[in-house]
């Protein structure tokens, strides 16, 4: 008894450290809107900090066999899936670890990755048979000469594959990076202010859609400022 109890005193230790460490820093760090994000797993901690007391110390000293087994089974069950629980609520809902990002940066790689293993292979395939036409045996220099032009096409391949995934499924992100590419290489040729503040506005209003739009030059005399404004 004394074993099971000491070993249910330690099993509570990492839970405890981990929930007074996010209670720290959702106390004194975190901002406004991390608190939003972290507060479902948060509250999964506590729960799992609550269970597990009952799991391994006040059932097998308070309860008979047959129920103390059929609790410890629904309990376990509620703390192993109460953590992925909350994390998703809080990934859904407000949008924790960016999952947006997440989820670009897996399928970027992830079909670079298969796109430059068939490439590669491709490559050894077709030289293994052009050098065997030649020379009647394989040669290593299919592989070494397939390897460099793997290491040569993986950033335009990346930039292709980035391009055609945000065009496809991050349609907003796409139109405003190439909203702001094409004011950047305009810039560099305009010399009319005017002409540059009518476009820098409109790249404003084009990627970040605000319902209001303010913008304020300041002129060769720095005690005034000339103002334009630009509103929906």
């Amino acid at each position: 008894d004394f074993l099971w109890l000491g070993a249910g005193l330690l099993l509570l230790i990492p839970p405890i450290i981990a929930f007074f460490g996010q209670v720290y820093r959702y106390r004194r760090i975190s901002t406004p809107e991390q608190r939003q994000q972290t507060k479902w797993v948060l509250y999964s901690l506590a729960v799992i900090l609550l269970s597990l007391p009952i799991i391994t110390i006040l059932t097998p000293l308070f309860l008979p066999p047959d129920v103390q087994t059929l609790l410890e089974f629904h309990l376990g069950f509620l703390v192993a899936i109460i953590i992925p629980l909350s994390i998703g609520v809080s990934i859904l809902r407000y949008r924790l670890w960016d999952i947006d990002l997440i989820i670009r940066r897996t399928l970027i790689y992830g079909v670079l990755s298969l796109l430059l293993v068939l490439l590669f292979f491709s490559g050894v395939v077709l030289l293994q048979q052009a050098f065997r036409a030649f020379t009647g045996q394989d040669s290593p220099v299919a592989i070494v000469i397939s390897t460099l032009a793997i290491a040569a096409l993986f950033n335009p391949l990346r930039g292709r594959v980035q391009e055609v995934i945000d065009r496809r499924f991050y349609r907003r992100k796409y139109d405003a990076q190439k909203a702001l590419a094409e004011f950047a290489a305009t810039a560099r040729d305009e010399v009319e202010l005017e002409q540059l503040t009518e476009q820098l506005l409109n790249v404003v209003q084009e990627t970040m859609q605000p319902e209001q739009v303010n913008l304020w030059l300041r002129p060769a005399r720095p005690s005034s400022y000339l103002g334009i404004e630009d509103e929906n």
